[in-house]
C-alpha cells in the first residue's frame, strides 16, 4: 500500500499544491479569513476554524485518483449490499421502527429506503469519516481544481457552527467534506437539514431523528413520489430492441407493457410514467425498471450502480427479494480506467463520437457504443465490456 500511495504522491507531485510550491499556505489561509469576515462569520468561529489549519496532501491524491477498473454492476452490488448489511440493516429497522414511522408519515418516504441510504452511506453510522472538514475543505480549495466549489462548502461548514447546530471539533467526516449519518455536505446541510426532536439544532452527526428527518426532508424537496419504486427487476422479451435500454429513453409502462416487457416473475407492469429500462451489466445481465424515483436518488448520488443498491438494498430490508436474472455475468471482470479511455479513443478514431476519453464510459460513451453496435449487427446495449473492448482494440480505420 506504501509503495502504491508513493507512486502517487510521484506522479501527481507536479500538479498537486504542496505548502511552499504555491504561495505560502499559511498567507492563503489569511486571504480565507478576510472572505470570512466578509461573509459575515462571527470572529469566534473563525478563529476557531482557522487555529488548528493544515493542508492534508492525502486528500488532493485521494481527489485526483482514479480506478484502476471500472466495476461492474454486480462487483458493486456484491460488496456494498452484504448479508451483514442486510441483517444489520433488518434489526436497525426494527429497532427504530417508531421513530422511522413517523419520519415516514411526515415525508412520505419508505422507512427502508432512508434505512438503505444509511446503510450505504455510513454502515448505519459505525463509519462517518474521521477528516477535520476545515482543513480538508481549505486542501481542496488551496490546490484549487474546483476551489470555489470548496471554498463555499468552507463558508457553510462556518455558518453552522454560527448556527449553534455543531462545534469546529465536531464537524469530521469525509475526505470530501460530507459528514454525519448520511453524509451531507454543508451545503447539503444549509438547504435541507431538520430538527427531528425538537430540541433546536439540526444534529445530523449525534441524532438520528435530525439525520433520518433530514435525510427525509431533502428526498421529498428534490421530487420523490410517494407510492412509487425505485426500481423493479423486469424480463424482456426474445426480441426486445436493446438499444432502447437507457436511461433518456422514456415511456410509460403501458408502452413497455405492450412490447412484451413484465415483472421477472411475470406479473404486469405497474401503472407508472416517466420510466427507463437499464441494462448495467449489459444486454446479458439483470434488466430493471426504473421510474422517477430513481432519478431522485440519482441526484444523491449520480451513479446508476449506486441508485441501483439504495433499490435493492431497501427491498432486502423488507422481503427475500433477490435478483433473478443475468448470474451467469457476475462473474465478469470489468475494464480498466486505461482500457475504458482506449475504448472512446478508438470509438473517436472509428467515427462514433464519444467525447473527449477520461475513462469513464459516461452516456455520450455509451451511445457511441450503441451506434457502433448497430452498425456491425450487434446487441446494441451501450455497455463497455471486455468482448467490446477487444473487438474495438482490432479495428483499423481505413484510409481514403
Amino acid at each position: 500500500m506504501f509503495n502504491v500511495l508513493f507512486a502517487v504522491f510521484i506522479l501527481l507531485g507536479s500538479v498537486i499544491a504542496f505548502p511552499g510550491e504555491k504561495d505560502d499556505f499559511s498567507i492563503w489561509l489569511e486571504s480565507l479569513k478576510a472572505e470570512a469576515r466578509l461573509e459575515k462569520i462571527s470572529e469566534a468561529t473563525i478563529q476557531e476554524t482557522f487555529k488548528d489549519a493544515e493542508y492534508l496532501p492525502n486528500v488532493i491524491v485521494l481527489d485526483r485518483s482514479q480506478p484502476e477498473f471500472i466495476s461492474t454492476f454486480f462487483t458493486y452490488i456484491n460488496k456494498r449490499v452484504t448479508e451483514d448489511r442486510i441483517d444489520d440493516g433488518r434489526y436497525k429497522l426494527h429497532e427504530n421502527m417508531d421513530l422511522l414511522n413517523k419520519v415516514e408519515q411526515q415525508y412520505g418516504v419508505p422507512k427502508n429506503i432512508i434505512v438503505a441510504f444509511w446503510g450505504l452511506e455510513t454502515n448505519y453510522g459505525s463509519y462517518k469519516g474521521n477528516y477535520e472538514l476545515p482543513s480538508a475543505l481549505m486542501s481542496l480549495a488551496y490546490e484549487g481544481r474546483r476551489a470555489e466549489f470548496f471554498r463555499s462548502q468552507l463558508m457553510d461548514v462556518m455558518r453552522i457552527v454560527d448556527a449553534g447546530h455543531n462545534n469546529i471539533e465536531g464537524m469530521r467526516g469525509s475526505w470530501a467534506g460530507a459528514s454525519g449519518h448520511m453524509q451531507f455536505m454543508p451545503s447539503t446541510f444549509m438547504a435541507y437539514a431538520v430538527d427531528g426532536n425538537g430540541d433546536g439544532r439540526n444534529d445530523i452527526w449525534n441524532s438520528l431523528p435530525d439525520a433520518f428527518s433530514s435525510a427525509a426532508n431533502y428526498l421529498s424537496s428534490i421530487g420523490w413520489k410517494k407510492g412509487e419504486p425505485v426500481a423493479l427487476e423486469v424480463k424482456l422479451p426474445a426480441n426486445f430492441e436493446y438499444a432502447e435500454a437507457r436511461l433518456d429513453s422514456r415511456k410509460q409502462t403501458t408502452d413497455w407493457a405492450n412490447l412484451g416487457v413484465s415483472q421477472v416473475d411475470g406479473a404486469p407492469l405497474p401503472a407508472l410514467n416517466n420510466t427507463a429500462i437499464l441494462l448495467p451489466q449489459g444486454w446479458q445481465g439483470p434488466a430493471f425498471l426504473v421510474a422517477t424515483n430513481f432519478d431522485v436518488v440519482m441526484k444523491w448520488n449520480r451513479s446508476i450502480n449506486y441508485a441501483l443498491s439504495v433499490s435493492y438494498l431497501a427491498d432486502q430490508l423488507i422481503e427475500d427479494k433477490p435478483i433473478v436474472n443475468g448470474w451467469a455475468t457476475a462473474g465478469y471482470v470489468g475494464i480498466s480506467f486505461n482500457q475504458a479511455w482506449a475504448v472512446q479513443a478508438k470509438l473517436n478514431e472509428l467515427g462514433f463520437d464519444s467525447g473527449t476519453p477520461d475513462g469513464f464510459p459516461g452516456t455520450k460513451t455509451q451511445q457511441a457504443i450503441r451506434n457502433y453496435q448497430v452498425q456491425h449487427r450487434l446487441p446494441a446495449d451501450g455497455y463497455p465490456s471486455r468482448e467490446l473492448y477487444d473487438l474495438l482494440m482490432k479495428e483499423t480505420v481505413k484510409k481514403i
